[in-house]
């Protein structure tokens, strides 16, 4: 099984730009990655998803179309 790194909130949004608000708005609306419960109170993000999540938005604002 491939490693894969978790990020939490503060990661996440240094890692976007986005602030908390809009994640979790963005999360609602199925457009952004979900987050999986990692506690009682704790949740993260795969780095990997974000990543993607990240390429998938340059690719739409340089006009490239993905599959």
């Amino acid at each position: 099984m491939e490693s894969q790194k978790l990020l939490r909130l503060a990661q996440v949004r240094a890692k976007t730009g986005l602030c908390k608000s809009q994640i979790y708005a963005h999360m609602k609306e199925k457009q952004f990655p979900s987050s999986i419960k990692i506690g009682p109170t704790a949740v993260a993000w795969l780095e990997q998803e974000i990543d993607e999540w990240i390429n998938i938005k340059i690719s739409e604002s340089r006009g490239v179309i993905s599959n």
